[in-house]
């Protein structure tokens, strides 16, 4: 995949919206653009360049550009992450594979980048790719898109190996001379041809399979086309794509098996065959929409062929996350048996800000994917080693949240902060939740964008002011809002929401709301929602279920009352929300310019008519990991 990046100066606000969405898939040279970005941080606040808005537990290097998360993987008792990465500058452009190394996912060490152009199949980039670890032994390959032509962006398949196999930290590797290994034959559009799969291994001689994107047609349609190859080394494409669809260009796909009915959150090795209990998951970064969008469904190895359980999956896909997430990457972790996905999350402010202040671009926090018991859609949850960075605590029970009032929560520092509250709202406030457009059901973003959180309600707007200033000038929202049952349904309608809108006051910013409805029935049971924030909210989980300790999260007994959870972590300029048991998840960046460090506050706020108490709010200082010398 390539990172795109539109420079505007005469309107930030296109510049950002094109930047963040990828209205052209132009490549723009990187030393005009740099240029350009540069001459203009005369114009860049100060507060932009404040240090203190680096994250502060997210994954990203001590300087420069960063998009892609490639390759990720388990080998020998380490965690590898390769990212693409601008060694030079902080923005697109100069592109290799850099490399850094883990025990647990959380505290990282750089190394020397793994690979950089230097063969005639990739002279012009080493764009996305993904690894495979052999069986027997026989270590990691990995597969990546190069580019060999000029101007026309040619884009081929190129393989690379470990030097040393013996070598945990796989520190060096190895281009062979017959590269490139697949090239765009047979009618194939050689500039939307890229970012190979993991392989996994199928019925016949030709045992390993991958999906490299593409597209097709003058629409075009998004392709995941099929290759067969017996040694990595000839690869033969199938004759029919594994599956298309009228999207546009289909980036950085990913295909893996999933678990139907199986223990909580366990993952399934790649190459686990289809069978009664195995579905099969078809993810895809939409290039003309900049998400990442997926459907669950049916794989037939032997036709090669997917076919979504949904027969409108296509058109109305799931997401991983409705906020700025994309091009993510997951992988088999044989060590505590679960399937990890990673996320590349661009910034929200200009190219001029992110040359002042070296640095661009973030990895969401790596999160646990599995399927939902219904077998209709995923779940997410931030991998539970996060917990580890845990520190000083504060509490606060059965606090009374009057209509239209707020609580500063105090304490702690609450710029980089894991907080977990739980709502209760009776069941009699139900009766005075909002009725819902018609015009806006589906198009929950859109429904955010209309009722944001300052706009009063019946039950909710009520969640958590995040990056707050001590005036609450600058304040970032994540909240709830339920509107009545829709026609033809006896399901109140819950809608989550990120609202930046109010989070900094720097004008130069895109600051869009972020929403998802959270497919969960509070009619006649408890919700709960986890939220993780990092200086935006970083994770909400939302999830409706009987008395027990379940996902680690607490669930509080009651007929009388409906129950609403947040767990938010809070890291500087960062906010990742799950909802429904990780059903509905919203990544937003926000840079605030007074509500940074210690002046950043947190408060419990409801903004609906009907009243809410805080049943239980506990929130902790989380530390600093070692990560990349940073």
């Amino acid at each position: 995949m390539r990172a795109l990046v539109v420079v505007s100066f005469a309107s930030a606000c296109l510049l950002l919206l094109l930047q963040l969405a990828g209205a052209s898939h132009v490549v723009y040279n990187y030393k005009d653009l740099e240029a350009e970005a540069a001459a203009a941080t005369d114009q860049v606040p100060p507060s932009i360049v404040n240090p203190l808005l680096r994250t502060g537990y997210h994954f990203q290097p001590p300087k420069n550009w960063i998009n892609d998360p490639n390759a990720p993987m388990y080998y020998k008792g380490w965690y590898h992450f390769f990212y693409q990465y601008n060694p030079k500058g902080a923005v697109w452009g100069n592109i290799v594979w850099a490399h850094s190394v883990s025990r647990d996912l959380i505290n990282w060490v750089a190394l020397e980048p793994a690979l950089r152009p230097s063969i005639p199949g990739d002279r012009y980039g080493c764009w996305s790719g993904s690894a495979t670890v052999l069986p027997d032994g026989g270590g990691p390959v990995i597969m990546y898109t190069g580019v060999d032509h000029p101007d026309i962006n040619y884009q081929v398949q190129n393989v690379a190996y470990p030097k040393n196999v013996s070598d945990p930290l796989l520190r060096e590797w190895v281009k062979p001379s017959h590269n490139p290994v697949i090239v765009p034959e047979g009618g194939i559009n050689a500039t939307q041809f890229r970012d190979p799969t993991t392989a996994w291994r199928g019925p016949g001689p030709e045992q390993w399979r991958l999906l490299v994107g593409s597209a097709a047609g003058s629409s075009p349609r998004g392709v995941a086309y099929v290759y067969r190859s017996r040694d990595f080394r000839r690869w033969r494409r199938v004759r029919r794509p594994l599956h298309s669809a009228a999207t546009g260009m289909w980036e950085c796909p990913d295909f893996y098996p999933v678990s139907k009915g199986g223990a909580p959150r366990a993952g399934l090795e790649t190459s686990v065959p289809p069978g009664p209990r195995v579905k099969h998951v078809l993810k895809n970064s939409l290039d003309l929409r900049r998400y990442d969008y997926y459907t669950v469904g049916t794989y037939h190895p032997r036709a090669e062929r997917y076919v979504p359980d949904d027969p409108a999956g296509d058109e109305h896909r799931l997401r991983y996350d409705y906020g700025n997430f994309y091009a993510s990457k997951t992988f088999y972790d044989p060590a505590k048996r679960r399937r990890i996905l990673w996320g590349w999350a661009n910034e929200s402010d200009s190219a001029a800000d992110d040359v002042a202040k070296g640095w661009a671009g973030i990895q969401a926090i790596p999160r646990t994917v599995w399927l939902d018991p219904s077998g209709k859609q995923l779940l997410q949850w931030p991998i539970e080693e996060v917990e580890a960075l845990r520190e000083k605590s504060v509490t606060l029970k059965n606090r009374l949240i009057k209509a239209g009032h707020h609580v500063e929560v105090t304490g702690i520092q609450t710029a980089q902060a894991d907080v977990e509250v739980s709502f209760e709202v009776s069941p009699a406030a139900l009766a005075g939740a909002e009725t819902l457009d018609p015009a806006l059901a589906y198009d929950a973003e859109k429904l955010c964008g209309v009722k944001r959180a300052d706009v009063r309600g019946g039950v909710g707007p009520f969640g958590l002011w995040v990056l707050a200033s001590a005036n609450r000038k600058e304040r970032t929202a994540v909240f709830f809002r339920v509107f009545k049952p829709a026609a033809g349904s006896d399901k109140p309608v819950v809608l989550m929401c990120t609202d930046p809108t109010k989070s900094s006051l720097n004008p130069n910013l895109y600051r869009p709301t972020f929403a998802g409805f959270v497919d969960t029935d509070i009619s006649n049971g408890k919700i709960s929602l986890r939220s993780l924030v990092r200086v935006a909210v970083q994770q909400v989980f939302f999830f409706v279920q009987q008395l027990r300790r379940v996902y680690d999260v607490f669930i509080l007994s009651a007929v009388s009352a409906r129950y609403f959870f947040f767990l938010l972590q809070i890291d500087r300029s960062v906010v990742e929300s799950f909802g429904a048991g990780g059903k509905t998840c919203i990544l937003s960046r926000v840079y605030p310019s007074l509500a940074i460090g210690k002046d950043a506050r947190l408060y419990v706020f409801n903004n609906g008519r009907a009243h809410v108490k805080v049943s239980r709010l506990t929130a902790w200082e989380m530390k600093k990991p070692v990560m990349n010398g940073a």
